[in-house]
């Protein structure tokens, strides 16, 4: 996939691709999520071979910020009601163009940033309007290995994943 080689930053949505989308509320209102810790493998080779990861999502949680730090994270934005604005934020501080960029995603809300980057992509059970914005279609579903999915793809379109092999 051409659009992988040029990938210089990968940005994604939490609820729907970082997890299933479930959010369980108990009696208190502690609100949890499901995280694949394969997912979790995938954001961490990404970042040790020098492809940095953000996340930007619309809700605030306190698991996904937890999940964000023990990842090492460092590009975390919460409460994003336009995803755009942190997203050329962090474009400028890193000084890359929109085609460097992979976002991955599965909603309406996802829209706007899909449409702007290099290599949008919708998890497999992404709503068909962000299925049809993609360039690529993962065949792990939300929270069940998605997001692995994509950094095994980057890495190995840039030769990089056997340098991961060697380190892990």
């Amino acid at each position: 996939m051409d659009q992988a080689k040029k990938i210089k930053l990968v940005i994604l949505d939490v609820d729907g691709v970082m997890s299933d989308g479930r959010i369980v509320i108990d009696d208190n209102g502690v609100e949890t999520r499901n995280f694949d810790i394969k997912d979790g493998m995938g954001v961490v080779a990404l970042q040790m071979l020098g492809i940095p990861v953000a996340i930007i999502t619309s809700k605030k949680s306190g698991a996904v910020r937890h999940r964000a730090e023990e990842l090492k994270v460092a590009k975390f934005y919460e409460g994003a009601k336009k995803k755009l604005i942190p997203f050329q934020e962090i474009k400028d501080d890193l000084g890359i163009s929109d085609d460097e960029v992979c976002y991955v995603g599965d909603d309406l809300v996802d829209l706007s940033m899909m449409k702007v980057v290099g290599m949008p992509v919708a998890v497999a059970d992404a709503v068909d309007e962000v299925i049809d914005a993609a360039c690529y279609v993962t065949k792990k579903r939300g929270g069940y290995g998605a997001v692995r999915e994509v950094a095994e793809l980057i890495l190995k379109t840039q030769g990089k994943w056997e340098k991961l092999l060697e380190k892990v």
